[in-house]
């Protein structure tokens, strides 16, 4: 229900920024772009979909989406991302935080939503929460204080804990925002004398191969 929730939230900014438009066009039908890093989910594609009904959006009438995905390959993004700015859609739904940064680069002037970003401020989507400034606006759920906490609180369900596995994605957010969270990772790992190994999975692909890998002991 909250994932429901907040897609039909999404749904809600993105109208938001269209009733703008239509007030001066009247009657259009709208395009709105959907990037993705792997294929929506169908039970989120529903309430995204459902969420722009219940605002009186219906494809077919007056709405249009344009769904690209990169199929989990990070690289395959900024194409998608270009294909979206080249149909001139209205709106762009990025629903991760890798997809925000290739659309954010591929465009300055069409506006970008994306429903949840690990650190928006830290990745470099907007300038700040209160003000973000640009094109892209959204939320964030992640910061680097949050990745350290959710060590704290594994320790504390765990006490006997000694060793854990990190499994990150490169390029998955900004660099600042990357490098915050592993070094914050790292700080309270050292506070809390635990001993960490660093699994990168670039792609989708690549995660089945990094819970087959055996846990070792050596540091990034």
């Amino acid at each position: 229900m909250e994932r429901r929730a907040l897609l039909a939230g999404t749904g809600a900014a993105l109208l938001a920024a269209a009733l703008a438009a239509e007030a001066q066009t009247g009657g259009k039908l709208y395009r709105i772009g959907f990037l993705a890093f792997s294929p929506p989910d169908p039970s989120l594609d529903g309430a995204f979909r459902q969420g722009l009904r219940e605002l009186g959006y219906v494809e077919g009438r007056n709405l249009v989406i344009e769904y690209r995905s990169a199929d989990g390959q990070l690289n395959r993004l900024a194409d998608g991302a270009a294909e979206l700015v080249a149909l001139k859609v209205d709106l762009i739904v990025a629903a991760s935080t890798p997809a925000a940064l290739a659309t954010k680069r591929a465009t300055r002037t069409i506006p970008v939503v994306f429903p949840a970003a690990a650190d928006a401020v830290g990745s470099g989507l907007v300038t700040s929460l209160a003000r973000p400034g640009g094109n892209a606006t959204g939320s964030s759920f992640l910061g680097p204080e949050l990745v350290g906490k959710g060590l704290e609180v594994l320790k504390q369900a765990i006490p006997s804990i000694t060793r854990v596995a990190v499994l990150w994605q490169p390029g998955a957010h900004g660099e600042r925002a990357q490098k915050d969270m592993l070094h914050e990772t790292e700080v309270t790992a050292r506070a809390l004398v635990v001993r960490l190994q660093f699994v990168e999975a670039p792609d989708r692909g690549d995660l089945d191969r990094a819970f087959a890998r055996p846990l070792g002991l050596r540091s990034r």
